[in-house]
Order: C-alpha cells, then sequence, then structure tokens
C-alpha cells in the first residue's frame, strides 16, 4: 500500500522557509490541526530570524479567538497558558472557571480555538523573556476580553505592535479589564 507524499518539507531551517511552508498548507480548503502544529514545531527557533520583530507584553488578558484557528509556537523563554470554560451566563457576574494551566518550553507549538474555551497567555518569570508567534485563521480584528472575577465580556479591537518589524501606531485598544 502506497501513501500519499507529504507536501510539508522535511528540513524547515529558518523562518522565512516556515512562512513560505505555511502559505503552502493553507492554500488548501481544509486545514489539518496536527499538520500545522508538527510544521511549526518543526522550525527550531532562531533569534536571528525573528529578533527583528519581537516586541515585549508581561500578558495578554483572558480572551476568545473570534471562530478562528489559533496556534501559537514558543520561540524563546517559556509561558503559561491558563484555560478557562465560557462563563455559563453573560447576565449573571460569576467568575470564570480556570479549567487547567499548561507551561510550553522554547520551539513547542499549542492550539486552541472557541470550541476549546478561553485562555491567557503570560511569561510569569521577572528576569527571562519569552517570545511567541501567532498564527490566526482566518485573521480577525476584533475580539472579546473578559474579566476573570466577573466574566463580564468586552470587545477589543487588535492592534499590531509592529508590521514587517516596524512599529505600529498604538491606538488605545487597550482592555478596560483588570486581568
Amino acid at each position: 500500500m502506497e501513501h500519499a507524499a507529504s507536501t510539508m518539507p522535511e528540513n524547515v531551517d529558518c523562518l522565512d522557509s516556515l512562512i513560505q511552508s505555511l502559505h503552502e498548507v493553507f492554500s488548501a480548503d481544509e486545514i489539518d490541526v496536527e499538520e500545522v502544529k508538527t510544521l511549526m514545531e518543526s522550525y527550531k527557533s532562531n533569534p536571528k530570524d525573528w529578533m527583528t520583530f519581537a516586541k515585549f507584553d508581561k500578558h495578554s488578558s483572558i480572551h476568545d479567538h473570534t471562530n478562528s484557528h489559533c496556534f501559537l509556537k514558543l520561540l524563546q523563554g517559556r509561558l503559561k497558558e491558563t484555560l478557562y470554560d465560557w462563563p455559563e451566563d453573560q447576565r449573571c457576574k460569576q467568575e470564570l472557571q480556570k479549567r487547567c494551566e499548561i507551561y510550553f518550553e522554547e520551539n513547542q507549538c499549542t492550539y486552541i480555538n472557541d470550541s476549546i474555551g478561553l485562555h491567557r497567555v503570560e511569561n510569569s518569570s521577572h528576569c527571562d523573556h519569552a517570545v511567541s508567534l501567532h498564527l490566526y485563521s482566518p485573521p480577525f480584528d476584533t475580539c472579546h476580553t473578559f474579566d476573570e472575577r466577573t466574566g463580564h465580556r468586552n470587545s477589543v479591537k487588535m492592534t499590531f505592535w509592529s508590521k514587517y518589524g516596524e512599529r505600529t501606531p498604538y491606538g488605545t485598544a487597550l482592555s478596560k479589564e483588570n486581568n
């Protein structure tokens, strides 16, 4: 029995080749989550590839992904992802239910979508930087953040810290939630 040849390259040796390979994978009609995760993990992080694009922020708010696929690859350091259940009733103030905490090391990749739940990603180190690469399909320009204590949902506009390594004008899209 013959197996179909994979279109995935055997060696993703730099960020540019990862991006090229991802374009090929996403040109198909359907997305194979495991294939994308494997492809992203096959790239071994090299700061020379991505340092121009690195911008630092301590953590994200608890948020959804607006019906998109979200892949996260850790390029440097260690990150903690906290998963939460969706609030049961938006009309009642209730603390979000924490499902679990997962730690990711350099070169690992994780995946989430709205059917899995909500999450927050943070660098819990006080001295070491962490750098992550995020891939959203389809891209989105707004999402919801959630207050951990009340479950209150707030719609926020997504902003980019940089585009092609150049700092973009940063608007007033910061969440007012205290997450």
